[in-house]
């Protein structure tokens, strides 16, 4: 369940997307939403929902959106 909150944080504040755009096995290097800007306000995100610190080095190696679910939680 918290990984479908964690997806829809995605669709809808950090990449604005549609709702159910998303897939927990969607390659982000596949989107173009996924730039510079979204990783910033990923690391923002993270930090004020979940106290998560995400480091650039942690982006970088992040592949699928499963990969932000498990980083965050």
């Amino acid at each position: 369940m918290e990984y479908k909150k964690i997806v829809e944080a995605l669709e809808e504040d950090i990449l604005e997307m549609d709702e159910g755009t998303l897939q927990i096995d969607t390659k982000l290097s596949e989107l173009d939403e996924w730039d510079s800007l979204a990783k910033l306000a990923l690391m923002a995100w993270a930090r004020k929902e979940y106290d998560k610190v995400l480091t650039a080095q942690q982006i970088r190696e992040f592949v699928i959106v499963e990969d932000i679910c498990k980083a965050v939680l």
